[in-house]
């Protein structure tokens, strides 16, 4: 306790003699600090530093309840997006497998899928982005703390290590890039004492087995698809609607997908708690909100993908000033990323109306960076940001969906292009592609421009990659049509809608 408070001591000995020195001479230890080492942070530091600025970044990862670390790099590198895509990748190769048979492969039954084994070779990527990015940071001359950081004022910053050490920094510029983590249910008895969240199941050793994935999320739709698409159980349960402010013709076609796939569904229910049973599984109760009754049965894991919540709780930004979204606790934001106070700026999922996506964030950061040392103008653009939802049947998006364009043009307003089609490669396989569909959100009026985009199907990510281009040039209707498209492929189906909605006619492909 002594060696504590002597450390207390010279910890509050240093920040004065800082903000004295700072006070005297107008220099600070860094240009730039950032808090928070995830895809936005690393990226603001790295371009920050490329203008030969002197750049500092603090990261640490506090365990999940069930003692899930993980390394530098922030939740897509770790804990989403890149090993979602990649257990996503193991689940596809299973169904190609299947598909191969017809194919003329000589496929020896039965097929069977190892977890440890993939489990391992994902979390060894994961392991070694992780290093790669702190040879990054290396070359880039950026300083790393493998700390907590939090803020002293609005030029100072407390960083504390794993074993306590208190370290402050000062700096010209502050950047949070804090993220967000999953969030528990509250009032829910067993919720956080024995199950999981998306922190937890990249790294899990061993199979999760038969798993309940309490909400309807991309992030759950994605972990369950990935789950049955290896052969394991995997129940969504479902409050009230899938992948809520998606399109949801789009949504509804996503998950009758995925319950044809396998994927089961427990609609409009509400869990009440979990218990462990002594054979080890989890016993949850749930009511069906439709029937008011009560239901149960057991699983071997329990993962709750029902929202996330901003890391700006632990890290002082009320005392210093910084305003937040009382509802969202999410920071307050400019157009330029700046907060309500001078020098601090927040970018990625920690601000308020910002899309919870990596790209964006990587994106926000560069130009942050560009601004504050570059003498650059531009601001991110957040509108027409492109999606993909890796479920088993992939949907992709980009713009407007079509409840939203209604909304802002009116029903006599908007002209929807529509088709369903099937991929050649579903053909000789002899798989359902009645869910494979297009929908293009266009103005009735004038030139007709494109508001929405929104595309189910094999590849959606890149098919939407490309056509996310034409949005940002302006792209109409008639741009469209005067595209040629690549034969035979999913994506030459959208320069060939010409069936509307409206008319009633049947928008099913029939062939070239």
């Amino acid at each position: 306790m002594a060696a504590f408070c002597k450390g207390r001591y010279r910890c509050k000995r240093q920040l004065v003699h800082q903000i004295l020195t700072r006070g005297l001479t107008g220099k600070y230890d860094y240009d730039l600090v950032v808090v928070g080492g995830g895809s936005g942070g690393l990226a603001c530091s790295k371009e920050a530093a490329q203008f030969g600025k002197k750049v500092a970044v603090l990261d640490y990862v506090d365990p999940t309840p069930k003692g899930t670390k993980w390394g530098l790099g922030g939740t897509c590198v770790n804990v989403g997006c890149i090993p979602k895509k990649l257990m996503h990748q193991s689940a596809l190769l299973g169904a190609a497998v299947k598909d191969a048979r017809k194919y003329g492969w000589n496929i020896p039954d039965p097929i069977t899928h190892d977890w440890p084994t993939m489990a391992e070779a994902v979390q060894n990527h994961v392991r070694s982005l992780n290093w790669g990015h702190r040879v990054q940071l290396q070359d880039k001359k950026v300083k790393y703390f493998n700390m907590k950081g939090s803020l002293v004022d609005e030029h100072t910053i407390r960083g504390v290590s794993k074993a306590g050490k208190e370290t402050l920094l000062t700096a010209a510029n502050i950047v949070i890039a804090t993220g967000g983590r999953p969030k528990y249910p509250v009032n829910i008895p067993g919720a956080m004492e024995h199950c999981i969240t998306s922190d937890d199941i990249f790294w899990l050793k061993e199979s999760p087995g038969k798993t309940l994935v309490v909400g309807a999320s991309y992030v759950g739709l994605e972990c369950a698809g990935f789950l049955t698409g290896i052969g394991l159980d995997a129940t969504i349960m479902v409050r009230s609607i899938a992948l809520r402010g998606f399109d949801q013709q789009m949504a509804n076609l996503v998950t009758d997908y995925m319950e044809s796939y396998g994927t089961k569904f427990a609609w409009k229910c509400v869990p009440k708690k979990v218990e462990k049973l002594s054979s080890g599984a989890l016993q949850v109760t749930w009511e069906d909100t439709g029937s008011r009754r009560e239901e149960q049965d057991t699983f071997d894991t329990v993962l709750w993908a029902v929202g996330r919540a901003p890391e700006t709780k632990t890290i002082n930004l009320e005392n210093v000033g910084v305003a937040l979204n009382k509802e969202s606790g999410k920071v307050i934001v400019a157009a330029d990323e700046a907060t309500s106070v001078p020098h601090i700026y927040a970018i990625g999922d920690i601000g308020e109306g910002r899309p919870e996506l990596t790209p964006t964030a990587i994106q926000a950061g560069k130009l942050l960076a560009r601004r504050l040392f570059n003498a650059s103008r531009e601001l991110m653009n957040y509108d027409n940001v492109p999606t993909t939802v890796f479920t088993p049947l992939e949907y992709g998006c980009v713009g407007l969906s079509e409840e939203e364009a209604e909304k802002r043009h009116g029903k006599d307003g908007i002209e929807v292009y529509h088709a369903f089609y099937k991929p050649l490669e579903f053909t000789v396989a002899e798989r359902d592609a009645s869910q494979c569909y297009i929908k293009v959100v266009c103005l009735r009026e004038g030139d007709q421009r494109i508001l929405g985009l929104h595309f189910t199907g094999p590849n959606a990510g890149e098919v939407t990659q490309g056509f996310a281009l034409g949005f940002r040039c302006g792209a109409t209707y008639h741009h469209l049509l005067d595209t040629v498209g690549i034969h035979p492929t999913c994506a030459e189906e959208v320069t060939k809608l010409h069936i509307t909605k409206r008319s009633g006619l049947d928008a099913t492909v029939t062939g070239c």
